[in-house]
């Protein structure tokens, strides 16, 4: 007899087919979810620069290069233009204030001083002439004063007589009357001369003042014109040593050329170039440093070019204490100009990383050493040495800080 065979559920093939699906499914999870998407990079570990993240003092400043200059130095300026006639000195030189250095020859400047003086002279002559004149005029008035009182005091004294004889009839009316009239003329000369006397007083003040004004404009004239001839003979306006002087005999220098310098022998200072994007925090008294045979020695901004030229400007530093014995003038030293105290930070080294990454990421090792993966940092201040940290990173960890070139933006380096 027949019977009734039941249908099973789970079959082989379909339990093979759900197996399947559900692999898929696990698969398609795996590759969306589970599976490191991260890309790799598989490097030789021994062409990398690894370095420790440390937490120590940091100072920030950065590298310049200072020129070692006088303290102060003179410029030799040919005031007058001429032929260089003599030579008394050489190149480097210790001169004291007042020495001869060069002659300069200018015929047509001496020929014109000759004609000038000349012409001076000879107004000096006429002018001081002039004054003699006024002054013997004023003599002369004075003697005819002094002669017409004469004649006043003669004719007063016979008109009085005259006039008494007239009165006891003694004289005739005609020599009384020609006594009075030669008292009365006289006395009108003597009123004349007076006032011609006072006018010519006052005239002759102003002339001579005048005359004297005059002198004294000739005769500064005549000194300034001496002086210019004077500096056609160079001399060293004050005591130090002769650098960058060239001349040769026969050579011709024209007027304001730069002859040489004089440098004051009392100490020396440092001039810089620093990049135009420090001008803003580079301030007077900002300090620095640099190491001379040895030793440590301090200095301080003393002055800044505010100008900017090829991307930089220029500073003064002087000493604060002692200057290095035996550097020279033109001589360089590389400073470390100070922007900062120095305080506790996280640093890294400088390296190569930084031109590919900004400052903004790094390669941090993993602590099984054998991979280094990327993760984001954040650089705050930096100096030659190394670089600020103030995010992403904790001291102890290990960084790769050479170049990035060759790595693509990898998210992860693998060592082998």
């Amino acid at each position: 007899m027949d019977r009734i065979i039941k249908k099973k559920k789970w079959t082989a093939k379909k339990i093979a087919s759900y197996a399947g699906i559900a692999a898929f499914a696990f698969f398609i999870i795996y590759l969306l979810f589970l599976r490191d998407n991260t890309s790799r990079l598989y490097i030789d570990p021994s062409r990398l620069t690894i370095a420790e993240v440390r937490h120590e003092p940091f100072q920030e400043f950065i590298p310049v290069d200072g020129v070692v200059q006088p303290i102060r130095t003179v410029f030799i300026d040919a005031v007058q233009g001429g032929r260089v006639e003599a030579i008394y000195v050489n190149d480097g030189a210790i001169l004291k204030e007042g020495d001869s250095i060069l002659r300069l020859a200018n015929p047509n400047m001496e020929l014109d001083y000759m004609n000038r003086e000349t012409q001076m002279y000879e107004v000096i002559n006429n002018l001081q002439n002039t004054k003699l004149n006024l002054e013997q005029r004023k003599f002369s008035l004075e003697r005819q004063i002094l002669d017409i009182n004469f004649q006043i005091d003669k004719a007063k004294t016979d008109f009085e007589r005259k006039k008494k004889f007239f009165a006891d009839g003694l004289v005739s009316l005609q020599e009384f009357e020609d006594a009075e009239r030669d008292y009365n003329y006289l006395m009108g000369q003597f009123d004349i001369a007076l006032r011609t006397q006072r006018h010519d007083s006052l005239y002759t003040i102003s002339q001579l003042s005048h005359i004297s004004a005059s002198l004294k404009r000739m005769s500064l004239n005549l000194s300034m014109l001496r002086e210019n001839l004077e500096h056609l003979c160079i001399k060293a306006p004050i005591s130090g040593r002769l650098t960058s002087f060239m001349a040769e005999i026969g050579e011709t220098k024209t007027p304001g050329q730069t002859l040489g310098h004089i440098d004051v022998l009392e100490g020396f200072k440092l001039r810089a170039r620093i990049d135009e994007r420090y001008i803003n925090r580079t301030f007077i008294g900002q300090e620095a440093e640099f190491d001379y045979a040895g030793s440590n020695y301090q200095l301080e901004i003393d002055r800044i070019y505010s100008n900017v030229q090829a991307g930089a400007f220029e500073v003064d530093l002087h000493f604060v204490d002692e200057v290095p014995e035996g550097i020279r003038r033109g001589q360089t030293l590389q400073l470390r100009l100070k922007f900062s105290g120095s305080t506790l930070a996280t640093t890294i080294r400088r390296g190569g990383f930084y031109q590919e990454t900004g400052g903004n990421w790094i390669y941090v090792l993993e602590a099984d050493g054998n991979s280094a993966v990327k993760r984001p940092i954040r650089i705050g201040r930096q100096n030659i040495n190394s670089y600020e940290v103030l995010e992403g990173l904790a001291p102890g960890e290990r960084v790769i800080v050479s170049s990035y070139d060759a790595f693509g933006g990898k998210d992860r380096l693998v060592f082998r």
